[in-house]
């Protein structure tokens, strides 16, 4: 884990660099899809989903943490089937992205991050844009 200053236009930019972006969210997508039947169940996200907020969701309760993943299905399983697939893992991903970047607004905060989460991919990405 890392400390990292961080505001809501670097998200931003990570997020407009598709094919970056892109990239993070397979490598994530396929952390959750153990058995790569390409598609998340309840069941894999109830299992991996504590990485997209470590700690966090170790504080919930059962209840919790199954009216979050009422909210994701409803939400991001577009076709209903019961799982998410890729396409609807990366709007997953984008929102909560957006969600942050909206958050934080143009203030630069002092953030702990993993190493290899999202959020340090969008400071490493800002870090390459600025030496360019």
């Amino acid at each position: 884990m890392s400390v990292v200053f961080i505001d809501g236009s670097m998200l931003i930019q990570f997020i407009n660099d598709t094919v970056l972006f892109d990239k993070s969210m397979e490598e994530h997508f396929k952390m959750f899809d153990h058995d790569g039947k390409g598609e998340l169940s309840r069941d894999k996200l109830q299992k991996r989903f504590g990485k997209f907020s470590p700690g966090e969701y170790d504080l919930q309760s059962r209840d919790e943490i199954k009216k979050l993943h009422d909210i994701v299905f409803e939400k991001f399983d577009v076709d209903r089937n019961g799982v998410i697939d890729r396409k609807e893992f990366r709007e997953l991903m984008k929102e909560i992205m957006l969600a942050k970047a909206r958050g934080i607004g143009n203030f630069s905060v002092p953030i702990i991050v993993q190493e290899d989460s999202f959020l340090m991919r969008a400071v490493k990405h800002s870090e390459k844009m600025e030496k360019s």
